[in-house]
């Protein structure tokens, strides 16, 4: 696919995802808008409908209050039941209640009558009385099912002059309620039946919508509680009302998400027409442009090729004065720094540690150093001096590179980082400049590393005809000050400090014929140890320098 293509695509995929993104953008903020507000009508939902429940209440209380003081009704109620009865049945017809009842103290309906002749269970109201009488109510709230209508009922006492019954009067959970509660809030309403088989007891729904949430009763979702009903997006929730749940009833709140975003999806519909109308002027401006930008970029690819293949002295010649033109003097300009930062990295890589190296790079040459543990290794060959006499300087030097290159290795191996050569002597740092809990034991596997390796340099030397060597290695562990030490012209890696000093000064211990050893540590590096090692007390010894013993140990192997 050649750049021309490809820049047209690039150029038609973004308009195409500008598009795409300020369609989903104005569906989102559309629906996220809708939702918010149908949330805040939820939140209201339940405090509409007790508030409905409530007026409705205390206006049945008010007219039961009149009934118990009516002296006719008490006459009724002191009469037998079926006078009661027809009393009850009158006065139903000239108030606008769905049900009246008369209740014992005990919780037994004495007496009942509807408007849709429901049969009244003799413990219908019993919950309510019992509630009022632990509370020590003046009245009684509450939801009772009447055959299978649910009725919100209150209850007032009929004193003669104490408690003889409980008056009481119902309206039905219906679609009367159901529609008032809609009007109030702005959403639909559903009241079911809760149990093994849901029924719908009203609604301000369509039937069908309204049996699909008897069917599912959709749960409410913490982002967005959308379900589909009859093929209609709703967003349902429902209206928590513990006595409606205790009555084992429930309310279900809905608004239509489909008929709330119907003007965003012809907003949608005009702006994906004027999308794509876009869409077609610019792929013919893009393909003007991509081809004007052919040459350029092919040849800016291809001197990027030459840069990936380490090939720093190339340059572009590109001569525009836009911004295709800046950045070919950019590419010049690092293939330059690239070269010279090549430079720079090898003459580094060759006079100081990469570890060193990798932090001049990184941190820069300021004077300066911290303070840290550090285990500090010295090593140096035994009898260098005479065997300088017998070798001509340039075989000198030659063996001793050789030395030096394979115990280097064995340094760099642990971790360490060797700081100089002096002479024929080693001196290696173990955690510095990189920090490493286990520098003691880092600095003990790499003197026995170097032992090995001085032992197979020595078989070497012998099928050359060359005579062994040996070296005595120092080791200690201390808090040292590390950094760049020097001058602002000339700066050198390295850690000063005491425990320096006590490290060169057990290397030549290694001499002594009653130690028997090559490898000297101190007490310090010693307890700083987490390997196992063969070790051997030396007893205590005071060094040059110093005026106190430290205790030192021979190394004569690995566990």
């Amino acid at each position: 696919m050649s750049f021309r293509v490809r820049v047209l695509l690039l150029l038609a995929g973004l308009i195409a995802a500008v598009l795409g993104v300020t369609l989903f953008v104005v569906n989102r903020s559309a629906e996220s808008e809708a939702v918010a507000e149908v949330r805040q009508r939820f939140d209201r939902s339940a405090e509409i409908l007790l508030q409905l429940i409530q007026r409705q209440n205390d206006q049945d209380a008010a007219l039961a209050t009149l009934l118990v003081a009516d002296y006719a009704f008490k006459q009724a109620f002191a009469a037998d039941v079926p006078t009661l009865e027809s009393n009850l049945e009158s006065l139903l017809l000239r108030s606008d209640a769905d049900s009246i009842a008369v209740v014992l103290p005990e919780g037994n309906t004495l007496a009942a009558r509807t408007l849709a002749g429901r049969v009244v269970i003799p413990t219908a109201f019993a919950p309510l009385v019992a509630r009022a009488d632990a509370a020590g109510a003046e009245r009684a709230d509450g939801f009772v099912w009447i055959g299978d209508e649910l009725h919100a009922v209150v209850l007032v006492p009929l004193l003669a002059p104490d408690l003889v019954a409980w008056v009481g009067l119902g309206h039905r959970v219906g679609d009367k309620l159901a529609a008032n509660l809609g009007q109030y809030s702005g959403l639909d309403v559903v009241f079911l039946r809760d149990g093994a088989r849901v029924l719908a007891l009203a609604s301000t729904l369509a039937p069908g919508v309204t049996a699909e949430v008897a069917r599912v009763r959709p749960a409410p979702a913490p982002e967005f509680p959308i379900a589909t009903l009859a093929g209609e997006r709703f967003l349902v929730a429902p209206t928590p009302l513990p006595e409606l749940a205790q009555a084992g009833a429930s309310v279900f709140v809905l608004s239509s998400l489909d008929a709330r975003l119907a003007p965003t999806r012809r907003l949608q519909s005009r702006l994906l027409t004027a999308g794509c109308g876009l869409l077609a002027a610019a792929l013919v401006v893009a393909f003007f442009f991509a081809r004007s930008l052919t040459r350029p970029v092919g040849q800016l690819a291809a001197h990027t090729r030459l840069i990936a293949a380490g090939d720093y002295a190339a340059r572009l010649d590109l001569r525009r004065g836009d911004e295709l033109g800046e950045l070919a003097r950019a590419f010049n300009a690092m293939s330059t720094g690239l070269a010279e930062r090549d430079r720079v990295r090898d003459l580094l890589d060759k006079n100081v540690s990469p570890e060193v190296a990798a932090s001049l790079l990184r941190d820069g040459s300021a004077l300066g150093g911290e303070e840290r543990e550090v285990t500090v290794l010295f090593a140096d060959l035994r009898g260098f001096t005479t065997l300088a006499e017998g070798l001509a300087p340039r075989d000198l030097v030659a063996l001793l590179n050789r030395y030096l290159d394979r115990m280097s290795a064995e340094i760099e191996a642990c971790g360490g980082v060797v700081d100089k050569y002096i002479g024929d002597e080693i001196m290696a740092l173990f955690g510095a400049p990189v920090a490493a809990p286990d520098s003691a034991d880092r600095a003990v596997r790499a003197a026995l590393g170097m032992r090995a390796a001085l032992a197979a340099f020595n078989r070497e030397l012998a099928a050359e005809g060359r005579p062994p060597l040996a070296f005595g290695v120092g080791i200690n562990t201390a808090q040292v000050v590390a950094g760049n030490i020097g001058s602002h012209r000339r700066l050198n890696y390295s850690v000063i400090g005491d425990g320096v000093n006590l490290a060169a000064r057990l290397q030549p211990l290694t001499r002594r014929a009653e130690f028997a050893t090559d490898i000297i540590i101190s007490e310090f590096t010693r307890a700083a140890l987490r390997g196992t090692y063969r070790l051997r007390a030396l007893g205590d010894i005071t060094v040059k320098g110093k005026t106190e013993a430290a205790a030192i140990h021979a190394v004569d192997g690995p566990a």
